[in-house]
């Protein structure tokens, strides 16, 4: 059963930094490209960061330089580690990632970027 679970989500002040984690289970992480997505509440989603299979890296041009994706396979987990945090950061964040021919989401951690 494949499982996505998003953690690090809180409140922090304009250009602080959080570490949103997501960790996986039921498949082969390391085989696999890695999404993050943020969502406004009335809006669509939006890809924020992608990662495959050997470390290959992308971001939406509003987080370049402020935004990093990584992964650990030891520990079948990808991160997004977000600097210079802005209040139109504020968004729920989702992993997810395209497996064995079905779309898989995490439930989502909420991040608020406020003074």
């Amino acid at each position: 059963q494949v499982q996505l679970v998003e953690s690090g989500g809180g409140l922090v002040q304009p250009g602080g930094s959080l570490r949103l984690s997501c960790a996986t289970s039921g498949f082969t992480f390391s085989n696999f490209r890695m999404n993050w997505y943020r969502q406004v509440s009335g809006k669509e989603r939006e890809l924020v960061a992608a990662i495959d299979s050997v470390g290959g890296t992308s971001y939406a041009d509003s987080v370049k330089g402020r935004f990093t994706i990584s992964r650990d396979n030891a520990k079948n987990a990808v991160l997004l580690q977000m600097n210079s945090l802005k209040p139109e950061d504020t968004a729920v964040y989702y992993c997810n990632s395209y497996i064995w021919g079905l779309l898989y989401w995490g439930q989502g951690t909420q991040v608020t970027v406020s003074s």
